[in-house]
């Protein structure tokens, strides 16, 4: 039903690509991150939801279908429909139905509760190509954190030393989290990059409840910020702009990267002061959950296709595998679903793939 081609997944009998890695002719798009959605297809498919954030990104003329999550569409006879997937708002993840099988791509996606997003929906399926960006054991969100009392209380800390707060989050999506998580807390406004406030508007249309906010741009030539949290992207230090936080400031990155702490070299030690355990994404025993709950008895693996997940499905009699299996001409040992009989493949131990940019 799916295979993985030059422009990434694609389904022949339809002849259109899931969030395709260049121009094409059908695609359709689980979310508005500009690692699944990129301009020049010819025609759009995309949940309603996030039609607003795809048209922000990739222009207001963009040639595009929005439907309900779990309106059935046809795309050149095939059966489609798109289901949420929890990772930020208008994610879907792909239900493709045609002749007996059904398969679920499941673009980017996450179990925990978020207020600015729809919940994680399991669709029932007979093969689920998953993502797994936070696919090792050493990942494991903290359930019933209360993350917008932890970030509150990191600001009124600083602000009571008339500190400013430099919170660090990806302006689509995890910004808005942070927002959506702070609204029972925040007493003021949060100040927000440029980037962010262009999104907040996106949610804000769609009912969803963010904290209050004032962008940056509005902040005078004169005005000295003081005691404030300060909303950015993970460059914003890199700008002139980083002069809005003044001499005394404390920084933290939002990030499911921190759970692992401020490791020399690790991805995300960039000198923050502090790392708020934040992920849009699963984590490894909600990976193995969700392929579980699918009822799925085939599973191809995004981003970790040699590592841990695979290695855990097949021990549970699941049969998995790296998504190099989907190519066509896949070579060497394992890269091809076995015949009838046959065992699991051996799943390798290479390094990952390359692990999405929005975490």
């Amino acid at each position: 039903m799916l295979v993985l081609n030059e422009r990434g997944l694609y389904c022949p009998r339809g002849d259109f690509h899931i969030d395709p890695r260049g121009a094409v002719e059908h695609a359709v798009i689980t979310h508005a991150h500009s690692d699944h959605a990129r301009r020049g297809s010819k025609n759009y498919y995309t949940a309603a939801s996030g039609a607003d954030l795809l048209r922000a990104r990739l222009g207001r003329d963009l040639p595009m279908r929005a439907f309900a999550y779990g309106e059935r569409f046809r795309i050149n006879g095939v059966d489609v429909s798109l289901h949420p997937a929890g990772h930020i708002l208008g994610s879907a993840q792909v239900r493709v139905h045609a002749g007996a099988e059904v398969w679920v791509a499941s673009g980017d996606y996450k179990r925990e509760p978020d207020p600015t997003c729809e919940p994680f929906e399991v669709v029932a399926c007979d093969v689920f190509v998953t993502e797994a960006t936070f696919g090792t054991p050493a990942f494991a969100w903290s359930a019933g954190a209360d993350q917008g009392r932890d970030i509150f209380d990191w600001w009124d800390g600083n602000a009571r030393k008339g500190v400013n707060s430099v919170l660090f989050a990806y302006s689509l999506g995890k910004a808005q989290r942070v927002l959506g998580v702070l609204a029972p807390w925040a007493k003021k406004p949060v100040r927000c990059h440029e980037a962010v406030t262009a999104i907040n508007d996106c949610y804000r249309a769609q009912g969803v409840k963010l904290a209050p906010t004032r962008c940056l741009s509005e902040v005078g030539p004169r005005e000295r910020l003081r005691g404030e949290l300060i909303l950015v992207p993970p460059s914003f230090l890199q700008t002139e702009r980083a002069k809005l936080a003044g001499s005394s400031f404390e920084t933290a990155f939002a990030s499911g990267w921190t759970a692992r702490g401020p490791r020399p070299g690790a991805r995300w030690s960039r000198g923050y002061d502090r790392g708020f355990v934040m992920s849009d994404h699963a984590d490894f025993e909600a990976l193995v959950r969700t392929a579980r709950e699918t009822g799925a008895k085939r599973v191809y693996v995004q981003h970790r296709g040699n590592g841990a997940l695979v290695r855990r499905l097949n021990a549970l009699g699941i049969r998995a595998y790296p998504e190099s299996a989907l190519a066509p001409q896949a070579p060497g040992r394992g890269s091809r679903p076995p015949g009838p009989g046959s065992g699991p493949p051996d799943p390798g131990s290479g390094p990952p793939g390359q692990l999405a940019l929005f975490s």
